[in-house]
């Protein structure tokens, strides 16, 4: 791969392939997949990662709003959505641009069954989220009477799936809370199959439940951060590989001498000379000031170089006292051998955080 001359987000859609089709590997044959490409594909790029994940054959797609939807149909992308996070001011664009709405309580189920049969739709796509145990979104088994009697009051919308989330797949100490929700929403299911006198899809597993809780998968899945190459477990390590890869250049090195200060505020102090390299990239454009102060690193011709100083909007320090580097070398962030993972439990947070916060003005290069 060529070594970076500025700031850029390689995103090799080759490892997004092969990450699939491990997810794939785990499923039976008739069991449906959906890709979740919310919050810019996890830091990607939604649009790119959508038209890949289809043409590999990722029967739904999921966003968490709908401007994210909107994004994607504007692309050209014909493949089914699932809005997880719908408001009532977005039905007009969800049905405009035929996306379809996570129905997540009764307001909502309301609201859009009033819309639907103002512009006289039949039969419009929705997907009733059930709340096993998450405490975030969704009906519970007790409403199930009530929203039947209303969907089947009204010839303007049809079930097309009930899912639920599990809170805990990848903690294998919280396996039995696990099961008890598999449990609750196999329950769901069946009396929601009873009522309505049809059997939508069904889905629960996220990456980490296709993973560990094969009983789970019911006739669909549905995958974010698997895709983008994180198991959230070691062992899975060698099958899945982080698409992304935050590189970035040394512009210029400073030699410090015995208390010289680091950047604002003073935050760092050299306690013997030392070298510093300065980076184009800061809190701005996603490397949060938790990472800042010997917390956060790169790696410069393989060494791992600590951030020094506080980090700034637009620019970082690290110290390459003990690394053979000019400027204009490449400094890498984090890639498929410097994980993510690594970078974000060191500063005390998550790989999902890390990913999905890099800004939209680091320019992204495709890897085919």
């Amino acid at each position: 791969m060529p070594k970076a001359t500025e700031t850029v987000l390689e995103i090799n859609l080759n490892y997004l392939e092969q990450n699939y089709k491990y997810l794939k590997s785990k499923l039976a044959p008739n069991t449906m997949f959906l890709a979740v490409v919310k919050a810019f594909a996890y830091g990607s790029d939604q649009v790119q990662i959508a038209k890949k994940i289809t043409e590999l054959g990722a029967n739904y797609l999921a966003v968490a709003y709908t401007s994210e939807g909107v994004a994607i149909r504007k692309a050209g992308i014909q493949t089914p959505i699932l809005v997880l996070h719908p408001q009532e001011v977005n039905f007009e664009e969800i049905v405009a641009y035929n996306l379809e709405p996570s129905i997540y309580s009764t307001r909502i189920l309301d609201q859009f069954i009033k819309y639907t049969s103002s512009i006289n739709k039949e039969d419009y796509p929705v997907h009733l989220k059930f709340n096993t145990g998450l405490n975030r979104l969704g009906f519970l088994e007790g409403d199930i009477d009530q929203i039947v009697t209303k969907i089947k009051g009204t010839r303007t919308i049809k079930v097309a799936s009930a899912f639920s989330h599990l809170a805990a797949s990848e903690d294998i100490n919280e396996k039995e809370f696990t099961e008890q929700q598999i449990h609750y929403f196999k329950s769901i299911s069946t009396k929601l199959d009873n009522l309505l006198g049809y059997s939508p899809i069904k889905h629960m597993c996220n990456t980490s439940g296709i993973l560990n809780y094969p009983d789970a998968h019911f006739n669909m899945v549905r995958s974010g951060i698997g895709l983008y190459g994180f198991g959230n477990d070691p062992k899975y390590d060698t099958h899945l590989k982080p698409i992304a890869s935050l590189k970035t250049v040394i512009s210029q090195l400073h030699y410090l001498k015995p208390n010289q200060s680091v950047g604002y505020n003073m935050a760092y102090k050299a306690t013997h000379k030392m070298v510093t390299a300065t980076l184009p990239l800061g809190h701005a454009d996603g490397i949060y000031r938790i990472y800042g102060n010997q917390k956060g690193f790169v790696f410069i011709n393989g060494k791992k170089a600590p951030i020094v100083g506080n980090t700034c909007m637009d620019m970082i320090m690290v110290d390459v006292t003990n690394i053979n580097c000019i400027e204009g070398d490449e400094a890498i962030v984090f890639n498929e051998v410097h994980a993510a993972d690594a970078l974000a439990t060191a500063a005390g947070t998550i790989s999902y955080e890390l990913v999905t916060g890099i800004s939209q003005r680091v320019n992204r290069v495709f890897i085919f």
